[in-house]
């Protein structure tokens, strides 16, 4: 059952409003899946409505992002020796899927490389896009920054070492001058902003937490509130919000979870957090405290009786809050309160992707490759599911009206004919 609900103030009922933008960072221009002008496609397979598919160099499990026409995302191709990946960076043509360039940005071998989780790859976090740069993260080996033209270094960061735990997973995002990542290893828990022009580190804000367990990958959250900026960094045991300026913290909420991989969503005046292993729960914070809030800004909390997602970040339609469950599970929430409008027991198997809303659908990936779409509402209205049949764990990237679809070996263009 919910845990409690606080009255929130005006100023706090509103998501901020971004402008329309292309779909350039992890969960698109407004950082929470939603792509709402789009047409995306309801009826597709292999072949059907596919406008080209291309077979994809080495491994990786990030998602695509588009600008300006192109579509860039990471890889690692084995090399010769044992741990040997050669870390690179791709460009294909939006409209055509042809490879505009392909470079090799890191190297990954003996000495530097993790061991890595049966579902993560050696290259996970998503690029972004940012006019004339675009940004690539392989956690510990290193960050660059990149020429969206070919690909040439403009500079590149390799001094954040640390020790990670099934490698990397989490995706910088921009703030201004910023870019920011989560780093939670086990020796060294912090959130890192850099300056995006150099690369040099402006600051680095350490968690605190003292978690048993302190790995975790989660992609940090940018919000506005009562005119302030946030920055919303969940971790192994406590969620933090920062000034993106400057990295101090803001406020605080301490939780029992590691391994956190969701990215936060905010909306309603509340920000959604999931906790990660071992018992998931889902935190609704108001985020207009300071300190440790914990037992004062929690609106509503869950962790018991809902499938609550290890991998895939929830979604939020209006005042509905969807979660996709590695059980295959989704559920809906209203999102104010907590209490469960329905759950669909089984409408896939396990999900990694985080999915996305347009054009009045919800577009679900399991891990198999089973697409699902359907609509929000009262009740689980589904449309239609399409076997892909090609392993898949990174999550949906959109460009206009075509759905770009990622898996084990290649990359789709999906767009009505």
């Amino acid at each position: 059952m919910p845990r409690f609900v606080l009255a929130l103030p005006l100023a706090l009922l509103f998501t901020p409003t971004l402008s329309a933008a292309e779909w350039s960072q992890f969960r698109g221009p407004t950082q929470d899946g939603h792509a709402d002008a789009a047409k995306l496609p309801t009826e597709w397979d292999k072949t059907k409505n596919v406008t080209w598919r291309k077979e994809l160099p080495g491994n990786g499990w990030s998602s695509p992002v588009v600008a300006a026409g192109n579509i860039y995302l990471t890889t690692a191709v084995p090399g010769a020796g044992k741990g040997d990946y050669s870390l690179r960076a791709i460009c294909l043509n939006a409209k055509t899927g042809e490879i505009v360039w392909n470079v090799e940005v890191f190297k990954e071998d003996e000495k530097n490389t993790a061991k890595i989780h049966g579902k993560n790859s050696h290259a996970s976090p998503t690029p972004v896009v940012d006019g004339e740069s675009v940004f690539v993260h392989f956690g510990h080996l290193g960050t660059a920054c990149l020429k969206t033209k070919d690909g040439s270094k403009v500079w590149t960061q390799e001094t954040l070492k640390y020790n990670p735990v099934h490698g990397a997973g989490g995706s910088p995002i921009l703030a201004d001058d910023k870019l920011i990542f989560c780093i939670d290893g086990t020796d060294k828990q912090a959130v890192i902003g850099l300056n995006k022009k150099t690369g040099k580190i402006d600051w680095q804000t350490p968690r605190k937490a003292n978690a048993k367990k302190s790995f975790s990958f989660s992609t940090p959250l940018l919000i506005s509130v009562d005119g302030r900026d946030q920055l919303i960094a969940a971790g192994s045991d406590v969620v933090m919000s920062l000034d993106p300026k400057s990295g101090e913290e803001i406020w605080r909420v301490k939780y029992d979870g590691y391994s956190v991989v969701p990215k936060p969503v905010f909306g309603n005046g509340l920000v959604y957090v999931c906790t990660g292993y071992d018992n998931p729960g889902l935190y609704a914070i108001k985020p207009n405290g300071k300190g440790d809030v914990t037992e004062t800004h929690v609106a509503w909390s869950l962790t018991k009786n809902v499938a609550m997602p290890r991998n895939a970040s929830p979604l939020l339609v209006g005042d509905s809050l969807y979660l996709a469950a590695d059980s295959g599970a989704v559920t809906c929430l209203e999102a104010k309160t907590g209490t469960q409008r329905w759950n669909e027991a089984r409408v896939g198997k396990a999900y990694s992707s985080s999915p996305v809303y347009a054009g009045g659908h919800v577009y679900l990936l399991d891990e198999d490759g089973l697409a699902t779409v359907f609509k929000p509402g009262s009740s689980y209205d589904p449309v239609a599911t399409i076997k892909m049949g090609e392993k898949s764990l990174a999550s949906y990237g959109i460009d206009g009206d075509a759905l770009l679809l990622r898996t084990e070996k290649a990359l789709y263009r999906i767009e009505k004919k």
